[in-house]
């Protein structure tokens, strides 16, 4: 009788211990999430913010450009706390603060007139912040179930649909340089790669119109990407890429709420 009490209370210890361990698994993977999210914005932001800013250099009388260009480096920032409050790790840290500089360097190129010098080093700093947002998301990466690859795939192709019109922009810019081209159309296979994942996957039915559109959507806009030396249209193109992202929104929402 004495050896069965000490064989149920060392079975209850250690089922104790499994569930505290548990615990730990759940409350690491909650704060992984929210630096993995904020990274993801991060990287986002990082493009939109630049394709804003070139667009703003060429429309210097767009107040509404510069008003969406002051919201989204007010959201860079709180991406940034969100990351500093979250993280215990070393490097992450580190990098934070290589990412506050280059926030505080963008900040203070917003405070003057656009010019070609300040839209190279947005250029520079646009890399700068996808690199670090990288970096950040990598130390924080864990298995991800089906719904969140495919959420992080939508998230990558809002990422993507920014970069490709940042590079389209810059190329009208003064920034015709090959790696700029070869940076574009890296990121059209990419995106394109990304749509594959989103036209196999099997939505419910009324997500099959939102599937056709996003199709319908990017061949119209490849068309002008490829054409981008020779045709210049930054308005339409704005437009379109807003609606696109608006249409990747509507499948991203579906895979956030059925994780």
């Amino acid at each position: 009788m004495k050896k069965l009490f000490y064989i149920i209370f060392i079975f209850m210890g250690l089922t104790l211990f499994a569930e505290v361990e548990v615990e730990k698994v759940v409350v690491a993977t909650r704060g992984d999430i929210k630096v993995i999210e904020a990274s993801e914005d991060i990287r986002y932001l990082s493009q939109k913010i630049v394709k804003d800013y070139i667009f703003f250099y060429k429309n210097q009388n767009k107040s509404i450009v510069k008003q969406s260009l002051d919201q989204a480096l007010f959201e860079l920032s709180e991406d940034l706390r969100i990351i500093a409050t979250t993280t215990k790790d070393s490097d992450t840290k580190d990098i934070l603060e290589f990412l506050a500089y280059s926030k505080d360097q963008i900040d203070e190129i917003f405070s003057g007139k656009p010019d070609k010098e300040k839209v190279a080093l947005m250029l520079d700093y646009s890399e700068t912040l996808l690199e670090g947002a990288d970096s950040i998301a990598n130390a924080h990466k864990y298995n991800f179930s089906q719904e969140e690859e495919m959420l992080m795939t939508t998230k990558e192709m809002e990422y993507l649909l920014e970069r490709i019109t940042k590079f389209y922009m810059a190329l009208h810019a003064g920034f015709d340089s090959p790696n700029n081209k070869d940076q574009m159309r890296e990121s059209i296979a990419q995106f394109e790669t990304n749509m594959k994942q989103i036209t196999r996957y099997k939505y419910p039915n009324e997500f099959n119109d939102v599937q056709i559109s996003i199709n319908q959507s990017w061949r119209i806009n490849k068309t002008f990407f490829d054409k981008s030396e020779s045709l210049f249209i930054p308005k339409l193109m704005f437009i379109s890429i807003d609606y696109m992202e608006e249409l990747v929104l509507k499948i991203a929402l579906y895979h956030a709420k059925n994780q």
